[in-house]
């Protein structure tokens, strides 16, 4: 079939069909709605659904046919046996905010005609093609928002208006743009830009949606930024045979369990142990039933949610303040209840899911003025308030808690935050991995020479040096004790995490030697007793590294145990390296029968020291 002016637009629309893709909470895989998109429009002669709605618009038809389509997609999606408890996702031309059709009003109908409501549909409105009136735009989603419809703004980044957009619409969701996510794992341009528009979307109450995810690297790198929720063919491609579909993902979640740190769990246990259970009112509830829980309970607010269990926002004692004082307030409430929905009532207020660092949850509160905690969800179903107080408790418990793990004298993170670092990098088999061990040379003749708190000088030049140098990257630096460190790269190519490893070791090297005196620097050496008694011209401090490279996609699975016998045995090369850098990466090995000390020290000519200092 060839699309023509004269064709029937009723027949085309028979014609063409809907396939439905999951969007899905990033943590739990639980599916959250499905978007439809449109299929066959290759049939009935074009490349792309974009040049169909251009058509549509230029012949003035655009607003008939998607009055059918949006009816169709209700249809379709009214056969799901879950259709309660997810939403349709429904893209929007917003060129259709210039014709004269009430859509709010239209869609409500249709959706009561399958025994829907406005929570179960979120217009995705594209900024694809551009109004000419911002004004025409920000009316319509006026509309939308005073009858608690849900907005995404889909494929942010790429479209006409931007940060507009969002400014003057404020979305309860913002999907980010494939172009954006696909290599975001390698590209920090793209994680910087992803991390701003999570920041700013949590600031203003938006949920985030990755959009194309395609790859573990790609989900694993969203779900740390911060996104909420996640659609993709690593979720599941389009169907159109809605057998297929699922409302609960567990393949992601069990992506989403790998590789997530102790301390994210224990983020969600303090905030838990210090959550106030408010019991939430509807936002279909009478005005006078609302301000009656305000005469028999203590607190000044009162979440709101709709009937999908989602937050929507709170109301606050004090809009009642008139009718409360007044010896006839509830009659005057009833009267007001008569022409006045609850939703009037109802003011924004900042949430967190429970999974947020509680850094986080504090960033989010402290860009609000005048709020009196945050609401917290749960699945973004809501589950209780976190109270300022509240906050502030469980961020100083967790500071306490990680104040134990630091080293007492560089105040960087121990043994137990290194172990799980490395362990939580050994599990996830999908991410590439730089484990890099140093350890300083000659340092007890320094010591020695120039006593203990001038060694402890020389510590914190390395630390504040490792600080410096990996500022900016995905990187967890570590003290082991005494004259050990630990660096741990995350998603860092072999070639810059060895150039790394060379500036910091050059730069520690030059840096030191101002700890010196002028005599010992001429001579090059400190002149000392060595462990026998025999006096030995003992080198200016140097350090040597051992850096350990896991490869992404790796089939074996190391343990701990192997890295500690492989870092045992390999700072005995580096000291013998010219560069004093020895490097392995573990593909070299992976198909050896790599168990015990001994292989190890068997199988050294795997491991090669890098060339020397240029």
């Amino acid at each position: 079939m060839k699309y023509q002016t004269q064709t029937n637009i009723q027949e085309v629309v028979n014609f063409l069909d809907y396939a439905f893709q999951p969007i899905v909470n990033i943590h739990t895989g639980i599916c959250y709605g499905y978007e439809a998109l449109l299929r066959n429009t290759d049939k009935i002669g074009f490349k792309t659904i974009d040049q169909f709605f251009d058509l549509l618009f230029l012949n003035g038809q655009l607003s008939k046919i998607d009055s059918l389509l949006r009816a169709k997609a209700i249809a379709r999606f009214s056969e799901l046996p879950s259709n309660r408890q997810v939403k349709l996702f429904y893209n929007l031309d917003n060129r259709l905010f210039l014709s004269d059709n009430d859509l709010a009003k239209e869609t409500i109908m249709l959706l009561q005609s399958h025994g829907l409501k406005w929570e179960h549909i979120c217009f995705e409105i594209s900024e694809k093609n551009e109004l000419p009136d911002i004004e025409v735009l920000k009316k319509n989603h006026e509309i939308f928002r005073t009858r608690q419809v849900k907005i995404a703004i889909d494929d942010c980044g790429t479209g006409f208006s931007g940060l507009q957009t969002l400014y003057d619409t404020e979305p309860n969701l913002i999907k980010i743009d494939r172009f954006f996510i696909q290599d975001i794992s390698t590209d920090n341009k793209k994680r910087l830009f992803v991390s701003l528009i999570v920041n700013l979307a949590h600031l203003m109450g938006s949920l985030v949606v990755a959009e194309g995810v395609e790859t573990e690297k790609e989900f694993f790198s969203c779900r740390d930024i911060g996104c909420d929720l996640v659609q993709g063919y690593l979720v599941q491609k389009p169907v159109t045979d809605f057998k297929e579909l699922k409302i609960s993902y567990e393949h992601v979640h069990q992506l989403s369990m790998r590789d997530r740190r102790t301390k994210k769990e224990n983020d969600r246990k303090l905030i838990y142990s210090e959550l106030e259970i408010v019991k939430p009112a509807k936002n279909t509830d009478r005005v006078v039933d609302v301000f009656e829980r305000f005469r028999t309970q203590q607190g000044g607010l009162l979440p709101i949610i709709n009937e999908a269990h989602e937050p929507v926002g709170i109301i606050r004692e004090s809009v009642f303040k008139d009718y409360a004082y007044s010896r006839y307030g509830r009659d005057l409430l009833e009267k007001v209840s008569r022409n006045q929905t609850i939703e009037e009532f109802i003011t924004y207020f900042p949430v967190a899911e429970i999974q947020t660092p509680v850094e986080k949850v504090l960033e989010i509160y402290s860009l609000n003025e005048n709020i009196e905690g945050i609401i917290i969800t749960d699945n973004l179903k809501y589950v209780g308030f976190l109270s300022a107080q509240s906050l502030l408790k469980v961020l100083n418990d967790k500071n306490l808690a990680i104040a134990r793990d630091l080293n007492p004298l560089t105040k960087l993170p121990g043994n137990t935050l290194i172990h799980e670092f490395i362990s939580n990098s050994l599990q996830n088999q999908t991410t590439r991995y730089s484990l890099i061990y140093f350890d300083f040379d000659n340092f007890k003749a320094y010591n020695d020479r120039y006593g203990f708190r001038q060694g402890d000088r020389a510590l914190h030049l390395f630390a504040q040096i490792l600080t410096r140098k990996t500022s900016g990257s995905d990187s967890f630096i570590g003290h082991i004790g005494g004259d050990d460190f630990f660096l741990g790269m995350k998603n860092q190519t072999e070639e810059s995490a060895l150039a790394l490893v060379r500036q910091i070791v050059g730069s520690f090297e030059k840096d030191v030697e101002s700890f010196y005196d002028r005599e010992t620097l001429k001579k090059g050496c400190i002149v000392g007793k060595d462990r026998s008694g025999k006096l030995q011209c003992f080198p200016l401090m140097t350090i040597s590294s051992v850096v350990i490279t896991l490869p992404d996609n790796r089939d074996r699975m190391f343990s701990f145990e192997d890295i500690s016998n492989l870092i045992a045995v390999m700072k005995k090369r580096s000291k013998a390296c010219e560069s004093r850098i020895c490097h392995l990466n573990l593909n070299d090995i992976a198909k050896q029968p790599f168990i015990g000390f001994d292989f190890i020290e068997t199988h050294l000519n795997n491991s090669t020291c890098l060339a020397p200092h240029q």
